[in-house]
C-alpha cells in the first residue's frame, strides 16, 4: 500500500466526536444547527412559519429521542415518546418554552396543519405500503386472538373502571381506546381530532386526557412480553423461539419492502395519495357525518384489499410513510406535547384507578392472546406477545415491545395487531361515539 492510499484511508475514516448521532445529524452537525436556532430564537429573529418550526421542533426532538433512547430503564419502555412528549409539556407549564419558540411551533403544527399532513402521509402509508398477502393471511390469522383480546380487554377494563368509580363511556373512549388504537400518531392524534368535532371539546385537553393511558399501557406490554420470553425459557412446549403457527408457515411476508431503492418520484406519487385520500375524507365528511381522518382510514383499506392501485403506488406509499416516521415523529411528539397536553392534567391523570384500568386492559389482552392462541395450534407465548403489540405506541412500541421478549422475528403480525387493528378500533370508537354522545 503506498503512503497516498494510506494517508486516503486515515483522513476518511471517521472520528469518534463525528460518529456520535443525535437523530440523523452528527454531532458536529448538530450543536451548530442548535447554536444558530438558539440565537434566532433569544433574539426574536426565528420565522412564525414552517422553516421556524421545523426548525425548533426537529432539533429539539432528535435530541429528547435521542435521551429516550440512552437513558437506562426509561428507553426499555418507550422512552422516546415520554421524553419528547413529557419534556415540552413540563417546559410549557414551568415558562421554559421561549414565546418566540411556541409562536412557530403553534404556526406550524396548527395553522399549517402539519398534524393533519403527518397523519395523511402515515396512517394511508402504512395501510397501502403493507403487502396484500400479510394484510389479507396474517389478519386472518391473527383475527380470533385479536377479537377475543380486544373483546376481554374492554370487559375488563370497564369493569375495573366501575370499581374506582370511572363511567364505562369515559373508560371506554378514553382509556381503552387509546390503549389499543394503534399509538400516539396514528391512534391518539386521529381520535382526538375526531372527538374534538364531535364532542365540541378543545383537542389538547382530549389528548392531555388519553395520553397517559397509550403511555401506561405501552410500558404494561412491554414488561408482559419480558416475561412471557423468561416462562418461555422454561416451558418449552410453550415456546415457539419466534415461531408463531405450529405448522412451521410463518414465511407469509414475500420480499420487504425494505429491498427496494428509494425512488423519488415514489415519494411524490406517495404524497399525492395520501394527500388526495385525506382529503376524500374530509369531503365525505359531511355527508356521512363521519371525520374525515376515519373516512381516509377505510378508503385506504378498500383500495389495499380491492387491488385497484398498481404496485409501484403501493411501495411509494410506504415509502413516503417510512420517510415520516423516521424522520418527522420525534418532532410531530414534541408538538404534541407542547401544544396538546396539559403538564398539570398529566400528572393528575396517574392515579391508583387510572393505573389499574390500564394495567387490566393490557393484561387481559395478553392473556387471552395466549390461551386463544394454545387452541388455535399457535405458540402460545409467540401468540401473546403479538397480541400485546396491539397496545403498544405504533411501530416505536413494537419494536420495544418485541425486543423486550427478543422476538424481532414477529414484525409483520406485530404490524398486523398494531396497524391494521388500531385503525378497525379508530373506526368503532369514532362510530361508538356518535352513538353514544
Amino acid at each position: 500500500m503506498t503512503d497516498t492510499t494510506i494517508k486516503l484511508t486515515e483522513t476518511t475514516q471517521p472520528s469518534a466526536l463525528t460518529a456520535l448521532k443525535i437523530g440523523p445529524l452528527p454531532i458536529t452537525v448538530y450543536f451548530p444547527a442548535a447554536l444558530v436556532c438558539a440565537a434566532a430564537v433569544y433574539s426574536g429573529k426565528l420565522p412564525n412559519d414552517v422553516i421556524g418550526g421545523l426548525s425548533v421542533l426537529m432539533l429539539l426532538g432528535f435530541l429528547l429521542g435521542k435521551l429516550g433512547q440512552t437513558i437506562p430503564v426509561v428507553k426499555r419502555i418507550g422512552g422516546t415518546a415520554i421524553m419528547c412528549l413529557f419534556v415540552p409539556a413540563a417546559m410549557v407549564a414551568y415558562g421554559l418554552m421561549p414565546e418566540t419558540a411556541l409562536k412557530a411551533i403553534t404556526t406550524t403544527f396548527r395553522t399549517a396543519n402539519l398534524q393533519y399532513f403527518f397523519i395523511a402521509c402515515l396512517v394511508a402509508g402504512s395501510i397501502l405500503g403493507m403487502p396484500h398477502r400479510v394484510l389479507v393471511q396474517g389478519f386472518l390469522r391473527m383475527f380470533v386472538p385479536l377479537l377475543v383480546g380486544t373483546i376481554s380487554a374492554i370487559t375488563i377494563g370497564i369493569t375495573v373502571g366501575l370499581l374506582f368509580g370511572h363511567s364505562p363511556r369515559e373508560t371506554f373512549f378514553f382509556v381503552i381506546m387509546p390503549i389499543i388504537g394503534g399509538g400516539l400518531a396514528e391512534g391518539v392524534l386521529p381520535l382526538s381530532i375526531a372527538y374534538s368535532e364531535m364532542l365540541h371539546r378543545p383537542q389538547a385537553e382530549l389528548v392531555a386526557q388519553m395520553v397517559p393511558a397509550a403511555l401506561l399501557g405501552n410500558v404494561v406490554a412491554i414488561v408482559a412480553a419480558g416475561l412471557l420470553a423468561r416462562l418461555g425459557e422454561k416451558r418449552r412446549d410453550l415456546n415457539g423461539q419466534g415461531m408463531l403457527v405450529k405448522t412451521g408457515d410463518d414465511d407469509i411476508l414475500g420480499p420487504a419492502r425494505s429491498d427496494h431503492p428509494i425512488d423519488l418520484s415514489l415519494l411524490g406519487a406517495g404524497i399525492v395519495l395520501s394527500c388526495v385520500l385525506f382529503v376524500l375524507g374530509m369531503v365525505l365528511a359531511p355527508y356521512t357525518g363521519i371525520p374525515g381522518p376515519i373516512l381516509m382510514i377505510i378508503a385506504a383499506v378498500a383500495l389495499k384489499l380491492t387491488k385497484l392501485l398498481p404496485a409501484e403506488m403501493e411501495l411509494g406509499a410506504y415509502q413516503i410513510n417510512k420517510f415520516m416516521s423516521t424522520s418527522l415523529t420525534f418532532a410531530i411528539l414534541v408538538a404534541m406535547g407542547t401544544l396538546l397536553v396539559s403538564w398539570q392534567q398529566l400528572v393528575a391523570s396517574f392515579n391508583p384507578g387510572y393505573i389499574a384500568i390500564c394495567t387490566t386492559t393490557v393484561l387481559a389482552m395478553v392473556a387471552s392472546g395466549f390461551f386463544v392462541g394454545k387452541w388455535l395450534n399457535m405458540y402460545p407465548v409467540e401468540a401473546a406477545i403479538v397480541t400485546a403489540c396491539h397496545s403498544g405506541l405504533g411501530g416505536t412500541g413494537d419494536v420495544a415491545i418485541l425486543g423486550a421478549a427478543d422476538r424481532m422475528g414477529l414484525m409483520a403480525f406485530a404490524q398486523i395487531a398494531t396497524r391494521v387493528g388500531g385503525a378497525i378500533m379508530i373506526v368503532i370508537a369514532t362510530l361508538a361515539m356518535k352513538i353514544a354522545y
